[in-house]
């Protein structure tokens, strides 16, 4: 008798080891009619509590994520959302749990709020098909409809289009009380006063007529019904923090607190038939009757909660960046914040990094036996490389050592990493507006561009490139303002003032050198259509500017001129030959090896002593698309005599080549993807471009195949969420325009929300605390 004892002890004890005995981050509460028991969600999953607490039973247990509890007025059903299909649909279970029936099936999110008040009815809000006749404009995000669907199936009907949230029947079922909706502003932003702050309105169902209910400019949300219907109890940020108001209706003025926080804002508002509210602060769940204090409800939750979880994921996509190599035969590639190289042929695939953080930006050095690239470690940017170990192996996707160090890695924020062309020194950008020049031998960093030229709004949305001779650096310079300015030409050894080859209102950017050198390109939005949105869409078109007369005069030939002329220079060099070459040598190898070699020595002459020449520049620039066009990135043949560029006309983005020569224009490749960047064979016969996250090469009659790439990573996605966490607070922190970042403890608050990420273990719980985050800093465009 003893041992059993001490063995269900033992039992006992362990259990209580596993129990998580104070879950937070608990999502969306939702008390029952009788005031008993709590609904609520956790880390993906719904679950269920006496109304005292104590230990909470699971009712879902998918991989989905189910979420929004919502009662039956008989306390026998519960309604929730779940994603098991996809997006978001209506579920309706037992409350005491089993098998939950679907009865949305539309692509919209939908997303249940209350029962009929006799129990046959589901409400719901969607952004399915807005009625022709309604004056808001669709969009998924933004304005919902609101529908009913059958409790035992059926199909949906539209009872409003008015733009509803939280929407609740009274207990006669002749109002509806809701929440509006007027903007895009993220729905956890905090202490705004903005035009789009949402109301809280009453809907007589027969009349079909709207009150308004609040009177207050800031936020106004979350109402439920009082049991006699007299009065609705809302979310308010009137007192500065979101507390809960009570309101008696046709009464705008005569709201009355009834929780005092002044810390955290109250959220996920609901009510029973006897009054009780029941809420969330901090991330726990709450009680209380109206005059009594607010009680805490002690949960305990005896499971993993999906914690800990490391998985397998296959890399065969998702490519937001890539480089070729020198030598053509494979393709760095960053995915997933991680680095792989796979081969052109074949589809041999190598990760070379493997951390939680970030690692992006990534440069082959001029061998091909190094990569240099960014990461974002030890909260902050620093540049590292990785190396191929064995000098036996010559390929990074078939190397079995490859030694990582950190290569520029001081207390200042350092990434964009961009090899000289001798591979002697690196380019990089510091403190995300400065550009620098590392030399790899001495270890010493002087500044090319220095601080406050360009504003960067999002990492890596300025760029610059070396001169294939590595003596100058052509950049973008905002010269002070925000997203304008003109390319900048800078000597790469510091020696020179910064220059402007270009003056214009327009701008140029993306710049990059071509023809050797003795041209650069741009894209400029001179000609085509302009966004009034700083970040809209826009039309450009790309631009030469040529720094010899010569060379500029070479290129505007006309197809029949330029041809005679290369007939000409043809002759020429073969008459040349043949004076010049001396009687007996033709055996004589030695001979013609040492003047091959004093030829190169003289053309390294030429190259060393070339500086572009500005003079009268601007009277030599010709544009070389015919028209304009949303393009994501160009190159342009060795010889220029093709621009090839990703432009979206019709659906996605598709290459198109241009011959300046003939003006021809046409698609070389149907693509119909997202926007990506190109790379260039050596021999300019293939293009690599990204297809919608695929890696896919064209060749030059236009036929597209697909980089095959076979790779994998574990995932440990709670460590992807700490740092994504980080991150975004460092970003904050960093860029935002307000250095006192308008007052808030920007540290406090770092430590107050990260202690909620062991309680997620999914994305849109996830979301909902950056959002949160985020909103403690009332700044618009931020969620």
């Amino acid at each position: 008798m003893k041992k059993i004892l001490f063995l269900l002890g033992y039992v006992l004890i362990s259990l209580q080891s596993t129990a998580q005995n104070n879950p937070i981050w608990l999502r969306y509460p939702a008390i029952s009619p009788d005031g008993k028991t709590i609904a609520f969600g956790y880390k993906g999953d719904i679950y269920r509590v006496d109304a005292n607490g104590g230990v909470a039973i699971p009712l879902t247990i998918h991989e989905a994520h189910d979420m929004m509890p919502v009662w039956s007025h008989d306390g026998k059903t519960i309604a929730f959302a779940s994603d098991r299909h996809g997006n978001f649909d209506v579920f309706i279970m037992a409350a005491t749990g089993g098998n939950p029936s679907r009865l949305t099936f539309h692509s919209s999110p939908d997303l249940p709020t209350d029962f009929s008040t006799d129990n046959q009815q589901v409400l719901f809000t969607s952004s399915r098909n807005i009625p022709e006749k309604n004056i808001r404009f669709y969009s998924p995000r933004l304005f919902q409809n609101l529908y009913s669907v059958p409790a035992k199936g059926g199909r949906p009907v539209l009872i409003s289009s008015a733009g509803f949230e939280n929407a609740h029947y009274n207990s006669k079922g002749t109002q509806i009380v809701f929440q509006d909706r007027k903007g895009y502003e993220d729905a956890f932003r905090k202490h705004h006063t903005s035009s789009v702050t949402r109301d809280v309105w009453l809907m007589d169902v027969k009349a079909n007529t709207y009150e308004k209910i609040s009177g207050f400019e800031g936020e106004d949300r979350e109402p439920v019904f009082s049991n006699d219907d007299k009065n609705i109890y809302y979310l308010s940020e009137r007192s500065g923090t979101q507390n809960i108001i009570k309101s008696a209706i046709g009464s705008k003025t005569n709201a009355q607190a009834v929780t005092s926080y002044t810390t955290h804002p109250v959220r996920h508002l609901s009510i029973s038939g006897d009054n009780t509210l029941c809420f969330t602060y901090d991330g726990e769940i709450y009680t209380m009757k109206e005059g009594t204090s607010v009680k805490k409800v002690a949960i305990q939750i005896y499971n993993d909660g999906r914690a800990g979880v490391e998985k397998n994921v296959t890399i065969n996509g998702n490519v937001t960046q890539f480089e070729l190599s020198p030598n053509g035969k494979e393709i760095a590639f960053v995915t997933r914040g991680e680095i792989f190289v796979t081969s052109v042929e074949g589809g041999q695939t190598k990760r070379v990094t493997n951390s939680p953080q970030q690692e992006r930006m990534v440069e082959w050095s001029p061998d091909g036996r190094s990569l240099v690239y960014a990461a974002e470690r030890n909260d902050n940017w620093d540049i590292y490389k990785a190396s191929i170990s064995r000098k036996e192996e010559p390929y990074f996707y078939a190397a079995t050592i490859i030694t990582e160090e950190p290569l520029i890695a001081t207390a200042a924020e350092e990434y964009q990493p961009k090899y000289s062309p001798d591979g002697k020194e690196i380019a990089f950008v510091a403190e995300r507006n400065i550009l620098k020049v590392y030399n790899l031998a001495s270890k010493q960093t002087r500044t090319l561009l220095p601080e406050g030229r360009n504003y960067s709004y999002s990492d890596g949305d300025w760029d610059f490139n070396w001169s294939p001779d590595g003596k100058w650096v052509i950049t973008d310079d905002s010269e002070g303002a925000w997203f304008s300015g003109n390319a900048a030409l800078i000597k790469a050894d510091g020696t020179s003032e910064i220059t402007h080859p270009i003056k214009s209102g327009f701008g140029q950017g993306n710049p990059k050198w071509a023809m050797d050198g003795k041209a650069m390109v741009w894209a400029s939005a001179k000609e085509g259509r302009k966004s009034l949105a700083l970040q809209g869409s826009r039309e450009v078109d790309i631009y030469a500017g040529f720094f010899e007369q010569d060379v500029y005069d070479r290129y505007k030939l006309n197809k029949e001129d330029y041809a005679l002329l290369k007939e000409k220079e043809e002759k020429e060099e073969k008459e040349k030959e043949k004076t010049e070459k001396p009687s007996g040598t033709e055996n004589a190898p030695g001979k013609t090896a040492a003047k091959k070699s004093e030829n190169a020595r003289d053309n390294t002459a030429v190259k060393k002593s070339w500086e572009p020449n500005l003079e009268d520049f601007e009277n030599r620039i010709t544009r070389l698309t015919i028209n304009s066009s949303s393009i994501s990135d160009y190159a342009i043949s060795n010889d220029g005599s093709k621009i090839f560029y990703l432009a979206s006309f019709e659906k996605g983005f598709d290459l198109w080549v241009t011959e300046p020569r003939t003006r021809e224009t046409k698609i070389l490749a149907k693509l119909g993807g997202s926007p990506s960047g190109i790379e260039m064979s050596k021999d300019g016969k293939t293009l690599f471009v990204t297809n919608n996250g695929a890696l896919v090469k064209v060749d030059e009659t236009g036929k597209i195949s697909p980089i095959t790439i076979n790779g994998e990573m574990i995932l440990n996605a709670a460590e992807e969420r700490k740092y994504i966490f980080d991150h975004a607070w460092r970003q904050v922190q960093k860029k935002f325009y307000d250095p006192k970042l308008h007052g808030v403890d920007w540290k406090m608050l770092k430590t107050e929300y990260a202690r909620f990420l062991p309680h997620i273990s999914n994305n849109y719980d996830f979301q909902e605390l950056l959002s949160e985050l985020l909103g403690e800093l009332n700044a618009s465009h931020t969620g």
